[in-house]
């Protein structure tokens, strides 16, 4: 007997990573043996229409990149999950209440050394009937300045629930901090202090179980930020950035996402880890982007195949046990460590992918040495550069993938 299940590519403006998805999908061509049943996998794009609220959904599993900008499909996938069990990447409820503000005061609760953090009224108000009456009746004049002089400088003004460093400002001192609060406009704002001095910035990217821990230069050109470095980090730092990522992942029942941490006298001090929908672009991820499409693989695989179940409910309290425990930092990271990868049957998970994706490493090196992907490389590079540049950055993303491809080789340990 053979099951199909199917998994939804629900889209907005992304181009690369999902043709890569999918034409990788398509080569692999998995069917599984499970339960003594034949299960076969199939990928479609989710299309946006009109839906009725008790009709049946195809889909097994969603990954989804758009539910941040698009509310039709965010209200059908929250239907989705809620009528039809359908499994979701990333879970829309905790995407819709938990922004940057709310991940600060969480990891904070756990202990994480996020910087001293202050939130600022806007500086100005959307006119509303009530407004008037509201502030003059609650809102209280507060020096700004002293405000600064708590957190300490240099300090960063950044929307509390912002992403892509848009209306971020450094600020040195207190004029520079009225300026940039002046220019806010009707924003929430954070004040943060920033982590300076810092000697390394590393954002680790996750998948399910599956962590990627990058060396990050927020001040390089865009397509330039994400290095290309090795042994940058030892084997307890990893472990540390690893478990960071996981705990804050399955603390708000997210699949995958980013966290950016600036170590300074050595310690992790985590500054930006509210980004469920975190990079996925050839144009900056370029080497590192085969190593996101196979970790995409493989967890909506997993996920589709086992009919993993989602958890709605906030399951914080195994978290706030440590959390209020003597035990020291380093354990208490490692405790989170070990809720998160229990929570995402990470063992289970290794055992499906070692009986199952053998294959999927070979696959996506013969891939990505292919006129398609690279046509692929080149359409995005279209949308992005200038059209006298695209030709060179397409060369240029394009070799960086020939360079992992070379990599991959010494990690599997040549043969070919």
């Amino acid at each position: 007997m053979t099951d199909t299940r199917r998994i939804g590519l629900s889209l907005g403006a992304d181009l690369c990573w999902p043709a890569f998805y999918e034409d990788v999908v398509a080569k692999l061509d998995p069917t599984f043996r499970i339960g003594g049943n034949e299960v076969r996998v199939e990928v479609e794009r989710v299309t946006i229409e009109p839906f009725a609220l008790r009709a049946p959904v195809k889909y097994d599993v969603l990954l989804d990149r758009l539910t941040h900008w698009y509310h039709t499909s965010r209200e059908w996938i929250k239907k989705a999950i809620i009528m039809n069990g359908t499994y979701v990447l990333n879970n829309p409820f905790t995407l819709q209440s938990m922004e940057k503000h709310t991940s600060y005061v969480a990891m904070m609760r756990l202990g994480m050394p996020i910087p001293e953090t202050w939130m600022l009224p806007p500086k100005e108000y959307a006119q509303t009937d009530d407004l008037d009456v509201t502030l003059a009746t609650y809102a209280r004049m507060f020096d700004l300045g002293a405000v600064g002089g708590r957190v300490g400088y240099p300090a960063f003004l950044k929307p509390y629930d912002g992403g892509a460093w848009v209306g971020v400002s450094r600020v040195d001192g207190a004029d520079e901090l009225q300026e940039a609060y002046d220019g806010s406009g009707t924003r929430l704002m954070h004040l943060q202090k920033a982590v300076h001095p810092f000697d390394l910035f590393v954002r680790a990217l996750a998948v399910g179980p599956q962590v990627n821990v990058i060396r990050y230069d927020p001040d390089a050109p865009l397509h330039d930020r994400y290095k290309i470095d090795f042994g940058f980090v030892d084997a307890a730092e990893q472990r540390l950035l690893e478990d960071m990522v996981l705990t804050i992942n399955t603390f708000f029942g997210w699949d995958f996402n980013s966290c950016e941490s600036l170590r300074r006298e050595g310690v992790f001090h985590p500054i930006d880890f509210a980004n469920p929908c975190p990079d996925s672009q050839v144009t900056s991820l370029h080497y590192h982007i085969p190593w996101l499409v196979k970790a995409k693989i493989r967890w909506s695989m997993f996920c589709a195949v086992t009919r993993r179940p989602m958890h709605l409910t906030p399951r914080w309290g195994e978290f706030f046990a440590i959390a209020d425990s003597d035990m020291t930092y380093q354990d208490k990271m490692a405790a989170y460590g070990d809720i998160a990868r229990r929570r995402l049957d990470a063992d289970r998970f290794a055992e499906f992918c070692d009986e199952n994706l053998g294959a999927l490493d070979e696959v996506a090196y013969e891939y990505f040495a292919t006129d398609r992907a690279r046509q692929i490389v080149h359409d995005k590079v279209g949308t992005m550069f200038p059209e006298d540049e695209v030709g060179h950055f397409t060369d240029h993303f394009w070799g960086l993938i020939q360079f992992w491809r070379q990599t991959e080789v010494d990690r599997m340990g040549g043969g070919r």
